[in-house]
Protein backbone atom coordinates (compact mmCIF):
# COMPACT_ATOMS: atom_id res chain seq x y z
CA UNK A 1 0.00 0.00 0.00
CA UNK A 2 0.89 3.70 -0.79
CA UNK A 3 0.13 6.44 1.42
CA UNK A 4 0.58 10.23 0.42
CA UNK A 5 0.32 12.26 3.34
CA UNK A 6 -0.36 15.87 2.50
CA UNK A 7 -0.04 18.37 5.18
CA UNK A 8 -2.18 21.50 4.16
CA UNK A 9 -0.28 23.96 6.83
CA UNK A 10 -1.87 27.02 6.93
CA UNK A 11 -4.51 26.66 3.86
CA UNK A 12 -7.60 27.88 5.34
CA UNK A 13 -6.45 31.60 5.66
CA UNK A 14 -9.32 33.71 6.86
CA UNK A 15 -12.57 34.81 4.57
CA UNK A 16 -12.00 38.35 2.41
CA UNK A 17 -14.46 40.63 1.64
CA UNK A 18 -12.30 40.84 -2.02
CA UNK A 19 -13.26 36.90 -2.15
CA UNK A 20 -17.03 37.19 -1.60
CA UNK A 21 -16.44 36.38 2.30
CA UNK A 22 -14.81 32.98 1.16
CA UNK A 23 -11.26 31.84 1.38
CA UNK A 24 -8.05 32.14 0.05
CA UNK A 25 -8.89 28.31 -0.41
CA UNK A 26 -12.13 28.27 -1.25
CA UNK A 27 -11.81 30.73 -3.97
CA UNK A 28 -8.91 28.80 -5.53
CA UNK A 29 -9.29 26.44 -8.81
CA UNK A 30 -7.65 23.82 -7.67
CA UNK A 31 -9.08 20.55 -9.54
CA UNK A 32 -5.96 18.49 -8.50
CA UNK A 33 -6.53 18.77 -4.71
CA UNK A 34 -10.23 18.22 -5.39
CA UNK A 35 -9.59 14.79 -7.45
CA UNK A 36 -7.38 13.55 -4.61
CA UNK A 37 -9.73 14.47 -1.68
CA UNK A 38 -12.57 11.76 -3.90
CA UNK A 39 -10.76 9.18 -4.28
CA UNK A 40 -8.80 9.21 -1.17
CA UNK A 41 -9.51 9.47 2.77
CA UNK A 42 -9.86 12.94 4.24
CA UNK A 43 -9.72 13.86 8.09
CA UNK A 44 -9.47 17.04 10.05
CA UNK A 45 -6.92 16.20 13.63
CA UNK A 46 -5.68 18.63 16.01
CA UNK A 47 -2.00 17.39 16.67
CA UNK A 48 -1.18 19.68 19.73
CA UNK A 49 -1.49 18.64 22.70
CA UNK A 50 -2.17 20.97 25.72
CA UNK A 51 0.09 23.25 27.09
CA UNK A 52 1.48 23.35 23.72
CA UNK A 53 2.07 26.15 22.02
CA UNK A 54 0.21 25.85 18.71
CA UNK A 55 2.14 26.54 15.60
CA UNK A 56 3.87 24.65 12.05
CA UNK A 57 6.24 23.19 14.08
CA UNK A 58 4.55 21.60 17.08
CA UNK A 59 2.25 20.31 14.57
CA UNK A 60 4.50 18.71 11.80
CA UNK A 61 6.70 17.74 14.92
CA UNK A 62 3.37 15.64 16.40
CA UNK A 63 2.91 14.31 13.10
CA UNK A 64 5.56 12.66 12.50
CA UNK A 65 5.31 10.86 15.94
CA UNK A 66 7.78 13.50 18.15
CA UNK A 67 6.88 14.27 21.51
CA UNK A 68 7.25 17.63 21.48
CA UNK A 69 7.34 18.11 25.08
CA UNK A 70 10.71 16.24 24.99
CA UNK A 71 12.24 17.04 21.72
CA UNK A 72 10.57 20.92 21.09
CA UNK A 73 13.40 23.85 21.81
CA UNK A 74 11.29 26.18 19.62
CA UNK A 75 10.97 27.92 16.31
CA UNK A 76 14.86 29.84 16.20
CA UNK A 77 16.41 26.72 15.71
CA UNK A 78 14.20 25.65 12.87
CA UNK A 79 14.94 28.85 11.64
CA UNK A 80 18.41 28.76 11.79
CA UNK A 81 18.71 25.54 10.40
CA UNK A 82 16.61 26.39 7.56
CA UNK A 83 18.98 29.10 6.63
CA UNK A 84 22.19 27.04 6.80
CA UNK A 85 23.07 27.79 9.82
CA UNK A 86 24.73 25.09 12.11
CA UNK A 87 23.10 24.77 15.64
CA UNK A 88 25.46 22.44 18.01
CA UNK A 89 24.14 21.44 21.61
CA UNK A 90 23.91 23.90 24.04
CA UNK A 91 23.44 26.93 21.51
CA UNK A 92 20.68 29.19 21.79
CA UNK A 93 18.60 30.49 18.92
CA UNK A 94 15.88 32.98 18.86
CA UNK A 95 13.60 33.89 15.97
CA UNK A 96 12.05 37.57 15.47
CA UNK A 97 9.83 39.53 13.08
CA UNK A 98 11.42 43.33 12.82
CA UNK A 99 8.12 45.56 12.13
CA UNK A 100 7.22 48.67 11.08
CA UNK A 101 5.87 51.35 14.12
CA UNK A 102 4.45 54.72 13.64
CA UNK A 103 5.48 57.68 16.36
CA UNK A 104 3.01 55.75 18.45
CA UNK A 105 4.45 52.20 18.22
CA UNK A 106 1.77 51.12 16.74
CA UNK A 107 2.40 48.44 14.15
CA UNK A 108 2.27 49.40 10.80
CA UNK A 109 3.48 46.30 8.94
CA UNK A 110 4.21 43.06 10.87
CA UNK A 111 6.65 42.22 8.14
CA UNK A 112 8.88 45.33 7.63
CA UNK A 113 7.84 45.63 3.92
CA UNK A 114 8.78 41.92 3.77
CA UNK A 115 12.67 42.34 4.05
CA UNK A 116 14.45 39.59 1.72
CA UNK A 117 17.64 39.88 3.06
Amino acid sequence: MKVLLIIGDGMADRPLKELGWKTPLEAARKPSMNHMASVGICGIIDPIAPGIPPGSDTAILALLGYDAFEVYSGRGAFEALGSGIAVMEGDVCFRCNFATVDENLVILDRRAGRIAD
